[in-house]
């Protein structure tokens, strides 16, 4: 979660986030110098002590910060790679991949970025000083405090800074996005869900490796590898409690759910998806039996409307940039999702979720809404948004 990709979602209600896979560091030493060696030696007992839970032989290789704030994670793996040393001195630094996977959740391990600083202990062995994201990387929960772990049913929720009680409630929200997305889309995903829970805006945008102003007032976060066909590790729900505590009961399921509905749809989502699809998508399941009527659901677009001013063509891609004004931003959202919704009405809800994936599975983007309309719904582009204006005209006029 080191890199940052492509913006999904920027609204109220949450947004989703490709990260690309970080890489590892390059220059100093390579992995034949014998500093390196020595180093990537320590590493790996470090390793090995932090999967075996034991904290005595972890602390004879460096500080135990590392492993009292891990210990509560749940970790199938853990290993460096060293691919830098840089000085070798009384003291020094190593660029190094770090790989881990949570059991139970992860199919894949996650890989990170990380600065590890050394010194020589009396005998000239190296010793472990601070272990930190690298240079442009994002942190992880870890390096903002030690991770409070609650397990539901479907979910795990880490936090830090958060008490057991507050990160149960988002268990018992996630327990049920699951079973929603899964009535929804089908089970062919891995029904379960991360969610981190960080204490402030400020150290959800460090997860998150970007500034703080980019999620003022967004509740929450997917992150992930976008067509992931099952290799990818799972994806990470990055909440905001800031914004996250501001919405109503309701307003937090929706948030869930929609959220849970990327980390579903991840591997049916490809460049050929538009955001119009796989944000309107998440926000008709998470909207589903809510009984919120669409000028609940899309109070903008229903000002628009009654304004006389029924958008032209369904919203771009960069009308989800950040820097849209708020209230197009939020059209944008609420277009995509009455575009499903109406989908949903006029060809039922199997339809829809064939469309979603026969658009995924086009693999590039010119051409595939075309070819998934004409597949799916055997409708034109042009005889589909004609129809789709009329729907937004009607059901918010």
């Amino acid at each position: 979660m080191a890199g940052r990709g492509r913006v999904w979602r920027a609204a109220a209600a949450g947004l989703c986030l490709l990260l690309a896979a970080p890489l590892a560091g390059c220059g100093g030493r390579t992995a034949a110098d014998p500093a390196t060696a020595e180093v990537q030696q320590v590493l790996d007992r470090r390793s090995t002590a932090l999967l075996g839970h034991d904290e005595a032989a972890y602390g004879t290789t460096g500080t135990r910060t590392g492993f009292v704030r891990l210990r509560a994670l749940p970790l199938a793996s853990w290993t460096y790679r060293v691919t830098a040393v840089h000085g070798d001195g009384p003291g020094a630094t190593a660029d190094a991949e770090l790989r881990y996977r949570i059991s139970g959740y992860d199919r894949a391990p996650v890989s990170v970025r990380r600065t590890l600083a050394l010194s020589r202990t009396a005998d000239g062995k190296w010793y472990v000083t601070a272990d930190k994201p690298a240079r442009k990387a994002g942190q992880q929960l870890w390096d903002q405090g030690t991770v409070t772990t609650v397990k539901g049913a479907h979910s795990l929720v880490l936090g830090a800074g958060q008490s057991a009680g507050d990160l149960r409630a988002y268990a018992r929200l996630a327990d049920r996005a699951v079973p929603a997305v899964s009535r929804a889309w089908g089970t062919d995903w891995t029904r379960r869900v991360v969610v981190l829970v960080p204490r402030t805006l400020e150290g959800m945008a460090g997860l998150l490796g970007s500034p703080a102003a980019d999620y003022r007032g967004i509740a929450a976060v997917t992150t992930g590898e976008v067509g992931g066909a099952g290799r990818a590790p799972a994806d990470r729900v990055v909440v905001n409690p800031e914004a996250y505590v501001m919405l109503g009961s309701l307003g937090k399921q929706v948030v869930l759910t929609h959220e849970t509905t990327h980390v579903a749809t991840r591997a049916h989502t490809d460049a050929a998806t538009p955001l119009w699809l796989s944000e309107g998508y998440a926000d008709w399941i998470g909207y589903l039996g809510t009984g919120r009527t669409p000028a609940q659901a899309a109070p903008e677009l229903a000002r628009a409307v009654q304004d006389g001013k029924v958008p032209a063509s369904l919203p771009a891609d960069r009308d989800f940039r950040f820097s849209t004004d708020p209230a197009r931003l939020a059209q944008s959202y609420e277009s995509g999702w009455l575009a499903c919704r109406m989908i949903a009405g006029h060809w039922g809800a199997d339809r829809l979720g064939a469309f979603y994936r026969a658009v995924g599975a086009h693999r590039a983007r010119a051409g595939a809404v075309e070819a998934a309309l004409k597949k799916v719904l055997g409708a034109t582009p042009e005889a589909f948004t004609a129809e789709w204006r009329r729907y937004v005209r009607a059901q918010l006029r």
